[in-house]
């Protein structure tokens, strides 16, 4: 679910939509039960910087990149079910009635403590209004929960020398409430979940990274935050505070189903049957495989994650996407420029996924995929098929011939039933890189086998004629 705080870009396409589209529409190819659920997450502190900076309410930017974000994806065929947002009554409600769930259990540990705050803006800062020194890689912008260049997850007092991201002023710390999940009790149920379960069947830079957070040790973690801005938490003593986005964010696919299946959406997350794949960036690892998973074994009745494929990331003319220089290729910004080209944009943002590592995006590498690949190859193959079969068979697929058969036709068809089969290990195990190298390679071999079998020739013979 992307921040609304701004459009998005080839990274977030490349990273987790493209592939997530293709798996859903290769599921209901195989007529099987899918629901392919996405929405824009708006209650992140991002969405609240870019308020400050431009002057308008948090509702404001997120009703305006919603829909920016709702249409970019449209137009790139990205064929959700549904396309929800977090805002909405449906997911207040839903992501409320979880917390007070788990707040009922008693499983909350409720703390006060010191947290940073900012005397100028007069509030309590969250995770990403703070800024500093990463510890791990000296990035002098990291936030107080992530680092964005070297991607290690922080707190806010790991910081060096910490400044405020709406001020610039240095913080100080002042007394507040807040509600704790004791991550730390789910650690046997994720290490035997997770460690003992996914290896080999997860990718193993989201194996890899979850693995490493549960030998350093869990702790708890606040899941509630001071602002005026996201879903209220629903308990006496808690005015003013709101619920931890990454709480209530992973919460949005349960509300979304809802919203799209009112009557029946707990046939998709409370039935053992499920198989729950979420498409992700490896940024988001953390919160869709330890976190929500912690969270819905906490609450009880709910499948979990069969799978996490998550992506590397796609950088840019050999530079890592930066939203803050403008350093991106921004898919409403595409669509405008280059009209009817969104699935060739597809074809090669698929053939360079960064499935396994990050990849780099150029516009000669771009230019060089679809005029030697889609268009030399896959096209070619398939306007000369359709040509010949209209000139030469009125239009219809003719017969085969098995009593003229040669060795060609013999080892395409094994090439054909092999490429089938590999193609479809692909999709159903998400390399869907390899799967369009399948379908390329395909149509490579249909070209050869057309230019050494000549059936502009063959169809002149008298056999085949008579049949």
């Amino acid at each position: 679910m992307p921040y609304a705080n701004g459009p998005v870009h080839i990274g977030h396409l490349a990273g987790c939509y493209i592939p997530a589209d293709i798996y859903a529409r290769y599921q209901r190819a195989q007529k099987r039960d899918v629901q392919f659920i996405g929405g824009s997450d708006e209650h992140g502190v991002p969405i609240t910087i870019r308020a400050m900076k431009e002057g308008i309410t948090p509702q404001d930017v997120v009703d305006k990149y919603h829909k920016i974000i709702k249409d970019s994806l449209s137009a790139m065929d990205i064929s959700f079910d549904i396309y929800s947002r977090t805002s909405n009554d449906v997911h207040r409600q839903t992501s409320q009635a979880f917390f007070k769930k788990l707040y009922d259990y008693g499983l909350f540990e409720e703390r006060e403590s010191n947290q940073y705050f900012d005397e100028e803006k007069q509030m309590f800062l969250a995770d990403r209004y703070i800024i500093g020194t990463c510890p791990e890689c000296g990035s002098e912008n990291a936030y107080g929960d992530q680092c964005e260049k070297c991607g290690t997850t922080l707190s806010p007092d790991q910081l060096i020398n910490p400044r405020s991201a709406l001020s610039n002023a240095i913080p100080i710390k002042k007394m507040t409430k807040h509600w704790y999940f004791p991550l730390q009790q789910y650690e046997n149920f994720l290490k035997e979940w997770i460690v003992d379960g996914k290896q080999g069947a997860w990718k193993s830079n989201v194996y890899g990274q979850c693995k490493s957070w549960l030998d350093a040790g869990l702790q708890s973690r606040a899941m509630t935050r001071d602002s005026n801005w996201g879903v209220p938490v629903p308990i006496e003593g808690a005015e003013g505070k709101v619920l931890y986005v990454w709480f209530d964010a992973p919460i949005g696919y349960i509300s979304a189903t809802k919203e799209l299946l009112p009557q029946s959406w707990d046939q998709y997350w409370k039935q053992d049957d499920t198989k729950l794949v979420h498409f992700i960036g490896k940024d988001n690892i953390v919160f869709h495989c330890i976190i929500f998973p912690a969270m819905l074994k906490a609450h009880g009745g709910y499948v979990l994650p069969d799978n996490v494929p998550a992506n590397e990331f796609l950088n840019i003319e050999g530079e890592k996407v930066s939203t803050s220089r403008n350093w991106a290729v921004w898919v409403d910004a595409f669509i405008q420029d280059f009209p009817d080209m969104q699935d060739a944009l597809r074809y090669v943002l698929c053939s360079n996924a960064p499935e396994t590592k990050d990849n780099d995006f150029t516009w000669k590498d771009f230019q060089d995929r679809i005029n030697n690949e889609l268009v030399a190859v896959f096209g070619n193959f398939i306007n000369r098929a359709m040509v010949l079969m209209h000139k030469l068979c009125g239009g219809k697929v003719p017969a085969y011939h098995e009593s003229v058969q040669t060795d060609l036709d013999i080892q395409l068809i094994k090439d054909i039933q092999s490429a089938k089969k590999s193609i479809e290990h692909g999709l159903e195990h998400y390399k869907f890189r390899d799967a369009l190298f399948d379908v390329i390679d395909l149509a490579r071999k249909g070209n050869k086998y057309l230019q050494e079998v000549a059936p502009w020739t063959l169809a002149k013979t008298p056999e085949l004629q008579a049949e």
